[in-house]
Order: structure tokens, then sequence, then C-alpha cells
């Protein structure tokens, strides 16, 4: 054992350790105020070793220490004196009702040690302890050591459910940074991929062409750039104290307009007051949109899409349509890796209590989403 550990196994048995302590200063006070002979002051002894052994020995049994400490005690008391060493089973019941195992043990050691000032009118002649007051002095430390445990327990119940929450609290967090990751960088480099693949395939026979998609590729590459410094921002706005600005529908019509410059061939459709949609339903409606631009140019680019958005009934419907062919991956590793885009857009939408489903169709591929704006939820 490291000194590291012996401390701490110190330091969690100091309240045990205390005990003797107690135990002792009962005895001189028993001892001091009360005329004793030599065996009655060794009766008043052995209470006191037998917290000083419990103590020491973690293995000693609650039971045994009960024994040591009741059977000297009446005993003592024998003559009507050494009234004072009652304390004794006091502390005991503190002690059996603060570190029995069980409620049943701490209950039953309890009777146990309320039952002393019973004995002791058994055993004196005449009888001369008052056991009514004795028996709830003995109560009153199990009753308050039963108040401990149980605040103990909730202290633990309390430390694990927050611990709990930040655990959660923590995959949450890691779940929007990838999403916002998946969105920014994900994109980007997937739109500029798909650039320097054109570029490549017609460098030699068609320059010009292969210019264009290079170009196409840089802006595209500053665009992503601007993103991702936005949720760096994002992410130290606490540091900053700057809040950073977020998408929103607004900037849906110039998303279009970026993937048609990449190539694809997409309509926006609108209806209805986009303007009146929360800032917070507009920054998930601009990602499911993003995301949905995205795969359709991933995994469709020679296919025509339509986005339509619709804010009608207190519901905002986006609707994603992609016709003509869809390029299907030859590689295994490829079709058999998550699907973190979808994951996200799922995440999104119910996350807000909307609906969302994407899933191909007989003539290409369908994403739709129903978000709720305002106070009601669902469709």
């Amino acid at each position: 054992m490291t000194a590291e550990s012996g401390q701490g196994w110190f330091e969690a048995d100091a309240p045990r350790r205390l005990v003797p302590i107690v135990a002792l200063a009962v005895a001189l006070v028993a001892a001091v105020t009360e005329p004793s002979t030599v065996p009655d002051l060794l009766l008043v002894c052995l209470p006191v070793l037998g917290f000083t052994v419990w103590a020491y020995v973690p293995a000693t049994p609650l039971l045994a220490l009960s024994i040591a400490v009741i059977v000297p005690v009446v005993v003592a008391q024998r003559f009507g004196e050494l009234e004072p060493i009652m304390f004794e089973a006091s502390l005991l019941a503190f002690v059996v009702g603060r570190w029995s195992p069980s409620l049943k043990s701490a209950v039953s050691l309890g009777v146990l040690a309320a039952s002393s000032p019973i004995l002791v009118a058994l055993v004196q002649e005449p009888a001369q302890v008052a056991v009514a007051i004795w028996i709830m002095g003995i109560a009153f430390p199990w009753v308050l050591s039963r108040a401990f445990v149980r605040q103990e327990r909730l202290t633990d119940q309390l430390a694990d459910t927050r611990r709990e929450l930040a655990e959660r609290a923590m995959v949450a967090e890691r779940r929007e940074i990838a999403r916002d990751v998946h969105d920014f960088v994900g994109h980007g480099l997937a739109a500029v991929m798909l650039q320097v693949t054109s570029a490549r395939h017609v460098l030699r026979r068609d320059p010009e062409a292969a210019e264009e998609a290079l170009r196409s590729a840089e802006e595209v590459g500053r665009r992503s750039m601007q993103e991702l410094r936005r949720t760096v921002t994002l992410l130290r706005s606490d540091e900053t104290g700057v809040d950073p600005p977020l998408p929103s529908v607004a900037e849906i019509p110039a998303l279009v307009e970026q993937a048609r410059a990449g190539g694809l061939a997409v309509e926006l459709q609108t209806r209805g007051d986009l303007s009146a949609i929360p800032p917070g339903i507009g920054v998930a409606v601009y990602r499911i949109s993003q995301e949905a631009l995205a795969n359709a140019a991933r995994h469709a680019p020679r296919a025509r899409t339509t986005l339509g958005l619709e804010l009608t009934d207190g519901r905002v419907a986006i609707l994603a349509e992609t016709r003509g062919p869809v390029v299907t991956s030859s590689s295994s590793s490829e079709r058999e890796r998550p699907r973190y885009g979808l994951i996200g857009m799922q995440e999104r939408a119910t996350a807000l209590g909307g609906d969302f489903a994407a899933g191909p169709t007989p003539d290409g591929w369908r994403v739709s989403c129903l978000l709720p704006v305002g106070d009601r939820r669902g469709p």
C-alpha cells in the first residue's frame, strides 16, 4: 500500500477514530464525579477498550462491540453508582446507527443499546436509574446517526446525478461539435474534392474548364474557412464575450447559389413569410437544407434538385427532392460507413420536437422535415 492510499484510508475513518476519544472522556467524567472502587474503575475502562478495538480493527463485529459496552455499563451500576457511564450506551447507539451495514442491523442493535437502562434497573436494589430519560438519551443519538446516514446517501446520489448530467452534457456537446464539423468542414471538403476531380478529368482536353473548376474549388474553400471561423467563434464565445452571427433562413438563397456555382442543378421554392421563423428554428432549417444540398451534390451531381421551404399553420416544412441518376459507391467500406449527415439532420429535428425522414424514391432521393414554430409541437 502506498503512502497516498494509506492517507486516504485514514481520512476516510477519521470520524470512527474519534469514537474512542469520546468514550474515554465519558469514562473519566464517570470516574471523577462518582465514588467507585478499583473493580468498578476496571469495568469503566472496558467500554473504552471495546471502542478502541472496533475503531482500529475494521473487522470487529458490532454485536461484539455492543456486548463489550453494555455488560460492563450494567454491571458497574449494580450499586447505583457511576451513572454517567450510561453515556457509553448513548455513544454505542450512535455507532450502531451510523456504521451498521443495514437498517435491520441498526434497529436491532439500537434496541439492544436502548435496553441497557432497563437492565440497570433490574440489577439495582433498589432501582435508582431514570429509565425513561435514559432510553430517550440513548434513542436520540441513534436517530441522529440515521439522519447522518441518510444525508450521506442523498449526497452520494446527488454527486452521482451531477456526474451523470455532466457526462450527458459532454456527450451532447461532442455531438453538437461533430455536427458542426461535419456541416462546415465535411461539406466544404466534399465540394472542393468534386471540383478538383472535375478539373483533373478535363485538364488536358479543356484547360479553361479545368481553370473554372479550380476557381470554384477555391471559392468553396474560402467559404468553408469562413464557416469554420464562425464555428470557432461560437465555441469560444464565452471567452471573447462576442455573440457570433448564426446562419438563418435568409441565407438559404445564397446557399442555393453556392450549390449552383458548384455545378448542382438546384431550384429553390418558398411559400409563406419565412422571416417569421424564430432564430433557433432558422439555424436548424439552414443546416438541414445545407446538408440536403451537400448530399445531392455528393451523390447525385448530375440530377436536378428542388429545395422547398414552406411556413404554414405554425410549422415549417423542408422538402428536398432529387430526380435523376444517383451515384452508387462500389466500395464496401463506403457503403457501410455511418451516415453522419442523416444522423445530424435527425438529431436537429428531434431536438426541436419535429419529424424527419429521408430515403430513396423511384426516381431519386427525398429528404423531408417538419419543424414546429411557436408553441405547437409535433405535426
